[in-house]
Parts: C-alpha cells; sequence; structure tokens
C-alpha cells in the first residue's frame, strides 16, 4: 500500500505538469477551433527561458518563472498573430498543417547553437532537495513546491476566465465569435490574450518539469506536449475543469504503469487511453456530444 501510496504521489507532480500544458491546448481549442500543435514547444522554450534566468541571470524562482511565463506569453502571441491569424477563414486543415510546421520550426531553431543548442542540459534547482517522510510515504520539497505553484496557477486561472470581464469575454467568443463581435467585443484581441494565457500556464510547467525530472533539450516538447493534448481530450477538450482531470488521470495512469506492468510500456497505456476514449466517449469525460452542420 505504501508503494502505491507513493506512486500515487508521483503521478499526481506529473499529472500537475501535463495540467499547465494541456490548459493550453483546451482554451485555444475552444475559443479558435484549432489543435496548436506547437504548444508543446512553447513548454520547452519556457523550461529554457527558466533555466537563464536562473543561471545567467541569476534570479529567484518566483521571478525565473514570470520571467519565463512573460517571454512565453509573447511567443504565443507572435505565433498567433503571424502563423495562424492569416488563416483564420482557411480549411482547418491548413491551420492544422501550419501548427506542426510551426512545431518543428521551434524545435530546429531552438536546437542551433548560437540559440538554446542541441545538447543536454542540467536544470538548476532553486534550493536544496529535502524528503519528508510521512508514515512510510516520502515526499520531497520539490514535489511540494510543484503542488503548490500548479494548483495556484490553476486557481488564479479558473478565477481569471470566471470572474473578470476579459474571461466573460472569452468564454463569449467562445461560445459564438460573430456575435461577440456584434456587442462590441474586440475578438482578435480575445484569441490573443488566449494564446498569451495559455503560453505562459506551459511555459511554467516547462520551468516545474525542469525542477522536477532536472534536464531539458530543444525536443523534450514533443512527448509532454502529446501526452497534454491526449489530456485535454481525455477530459473534454474545449473545457478548463476537463483538462485538469484528464492530465491527472495521464499522470496517474503513466506513472503506475510504469511502476507496476512495465516502464516501456508507459507511452503506450498513454496513447491507448486516447483511442479508448475515442471509442466509448469521444466528446471526453466532462464534454456533450453534439451534431455539427456541414
Amino acid at each position: 500500500m505504501t508503494i502505491l501510496i507513493q506512486q500515487i504521489i508521483n503521478g499526481l507532480q506529473l499529472g500537475f505538469v501535463y495540467a499547465l500544458i494541456a490548459l493550453g491546448y483546451t482554451m485555444v481549442y475552444g475559443i479558435v477551433r484549432l489543435i496548436n500543435f506547437a504548444h508543446g514547444d512553447v513548454f520547452m522554450v519556457g523550461a529554457y527561458f527558466g533555466f537563464y534566468a536562473i543561471t545567467r541571470l541569476a534570479l529567484p524562482f518566483p521571478l525565473a518563472l514570470l520571467v519565463a511565463m512573460a517571454g512565453c506569453a509573447v511567443l504565443g502571441v507572435t505565433i498567433e498573430r503571424v502563423a495562424y491569424k492569416p488563416l483564420r477563414r482557411a480549411p482547418r486543415i491548413a491551420a492544422l498543417i501550419t501548427a506542426i510546421g510551426v512545431s518543428l520550426f521551434l524545435e530546429y531553431f531552438c536546437s542551433l547553437r548560437f540559440v538554446f543548442g542541441p545538447d543536454y542540459r542540467s536544470f538548476p534547482r532553486p534550493f536544496a532537495v529535502r524528503n519528508f517522510d510521512l508514515g512510510g510515504v516520502t515526499v520531497s520539497n520539490i514535489q511540494i513546491m510543484v503542488f503548490a505553484v500548479a494548483i495556484a496557477l490553476l486557481v488564479l486561472l479558473q478565477l481569471f476566465v470566471q470572474k473578470t470581464k476579459t474571461g466573460m469575454a472569452m468564454r463569449a467568443v467562445s461560445f459564438d465569435k460573430d456575435t461577440a463581435r456584434l456587442m462590441g467585443i474586440d475578438v482578435d484581441l480575445i484569441i490573443s490574450i488566449t494564446f498569451a494565457v495559455g503560453s505562459a500556464l506551459a511555459a511554467a510547467g516547462g520551468v516545474l518539469y525542469g525542477i522536477a525530472y532536472p534536464q531539458i533539450n530543444p525536443f523534450m516538447g514533443i512527448m509532454p506536449g502529446l501526452k497534454a493534448f491526449v489530456a485535454a481530450v481525455l477530459g473534454g477538450i474545449g473545457i478548463i475543469p476537463g483538462a485538469m482531470i484528464g492530465a491527472l488521470i495521464m499522470g496517474l495512469v503513466e506513472v503506475l504503469s510504469a511502476a507496476f506492468v512495465s516502464s516501456t510500456m508507459r507511452d503506450a497505456f498513454a496513447f491507448g487511453i486516447l483511442i479508448l476514449v475515442l471509442l466509448v466517449k469521444p466528446a471526453g469525460i466532462l464534454g456533450s456530444s453534439t451534431q455539427e452542420k456541414v
């Protein structure tokens, strides 16, 4: 039982990181019906921004986290304005292919020597690791920090979406862009804000991932990005609470399958969930089936 509880804690740690990435997927899809496959690479860039903020600028962890989030918010808005906005009225397949292209561009551009370089880097931890024994279950201060930061950001996002005028505008644009525009909402601005918020959360996930699993590289965003996408689909893509639930399930399944089945099968179980969900409940856990006229 102790081993199971230990693995559940490890799974929740990974799940909260996935949640920060999955929220970007689900927010963007909810607003513009686009699967932003470059989002995992924004997560990677955020990890590097945090890395350089700590190592080169010697910033404390809270400031390094804010710098990474701000930098990726700008990156997210730039990607939206340059790559996606011109395709707003194009067929969805064009935007999807563009997203894949942006993802590949970020990966290989960041691997250039004069950018981040192709080598693996050891991510510095902001403080010495300490372990606490709670009845035979070990919890580290790193895990406590990951839980605290991730939960705080998730709560702030929910408050932002539900309690602010900008959040209300985001929900209106998600429901009906044309009507929102007629009501005086600047739809283009709201879409940019959505990309900025989603990218900032992905950056926070990148920094937390680097601290929890202290090694980063320019291709580190591929698998976490895909798994966060699966989490968003599992919870019901376009639904913020669904993305959180789906991400926690993904983290638990991945860690528990590695611990009790096979470490080589962890990815198979993760993507097997996607197949199962699409077969059984395509709308996701919190999603509802709708009919779309074509």
